[in-house]
């Protein structure tokens, strides 16, 4: 295991911290939640510039990049959902989308292939890490508002407005890379395994 496999392995073991803490009670660990989730999202950075950098590009890493990205990410999902924050609709066209990317890659993998992410999968990880971070910035302020009577119904309507708008755009891009991957690997689908 080299170093980018290593920082991979650590995104699913941060998501888990990440998750203790985000469902703790008190703005202190939401803030805590925050801060791993950032740390968590860098090493989706750090890998892959890592990997190129030293040469250390592997077929582990290749697979393994973005199924941490989404073990991540759609834990985060999941989290929102349960805490009523974000229409579950949403997340589960998220999660329909992954799992048949995530059949795209396993059928390749039968044929000793391996699909690496792609430039717009990264742009959706981006996006949807944003919005991750979006709502758990929107998460502290409401805690906090509510802790100091800082927030008017007309405020805190806005800012609901404001993270359905951010997952709506967030939802399309998910899409729309998850078509174009499909599209640009629909050949797995005829060729023959290789023996």
């Amino acid at each position: 295991m080299n170093l980018p496999n290593n920082l991979t392995i650590s995104r699913i073991l941060l998501t888990v911290i990440f998750l203790i803490f985000l469902f703790a009670d008190g703005i202190i660990y939401k803030v805590i939640a925050l801060v791993v989730f950032i740390a968590a999202a860098l090493t989706d950075y750090l890998d892959g510039y890592i990997a190129k950098k030293r040469g250390m590009v592997s077929d582990f890493g290749k697979f393994m990049d973005p199924v941490a990205d989404k073990i991540l990410t759609l834990s985060a999902f999941l989290a929102f959902v349960e805490m009523g924050l974000i229409p579950a609709w949403m997340v589960m066209i998220i999660i329909f989308r992954e799992f048949i990317i995530t059949g795209i890659r396993l059928m390749a993998l039968r044929k000793r292939k391996v699909i690496e992410a792609t430039l717009a999968g990264k742009h959706k990880t981006v996006s949807q890490m944003t919005a991750i971070i979006a709502i758990l910035v929107y998460i502290i302020l409401v805690e906090y508002g509510h802790h100091h009577n800082m927030w008017t119904k007309i405020s805190l309507n806005r800012m609901d407005n404001g993270i359905f708008i951010i997952m709506f755009i967030t939802v399309i891009l998910t899409v729309v890379s998850g078509v174009s991957f499909f599209m640009r690997n629909k050949d797995i689908f005829y060729e023959k395994e290789s023996h």
